[in-house]
């Protein structure tokens, strides 16, 4: 049985933040919610120092590529609905693991 690793990456640039406590806030509630909603694994990767720019990875893992695949599509729906910052990049990478 094969195992389906998705891997979603979106980055936001943050306007009018004032300082990385500003960024933490607005990648905290996202990831939370993400989290929450979805059983997701979230993490901000490669834009800890920057103020203005946020950077989250998205992982799931599915017997099921399709499901992984709509998982993700819904991740990504949301993240831009629940975040008011500008979305710039998105890109989703399915692994598959025999």
């Amino acid at each position: 049985m094969a195992i389906h690793i998705g891997v979603l990456r979106v980055e936001f640039i943050l306007h009018g933040n004032e300082s990385l406590k500003d960024k933490r806030r607005v990648a905290l509630s996202l990831k939370q919610k993400l989290r929450n909603k979805f059983n997701v694994a979230v993490a901000e990767t490669g834009s800890e120092d920057s103020m203005d720019y946020l950077s989250l990875s998205v992982v799931s893992v599915s017997n099921s590529r399709r499901h992984v695949e709509s998982r993700m599509a819904k991740c990504l729906n949301m993240a831009q609905a629940a975040c008011d910052e500008e979305l710039i990049y998105d890109s989703l990478e399915i692994i598959t693991s025999a």
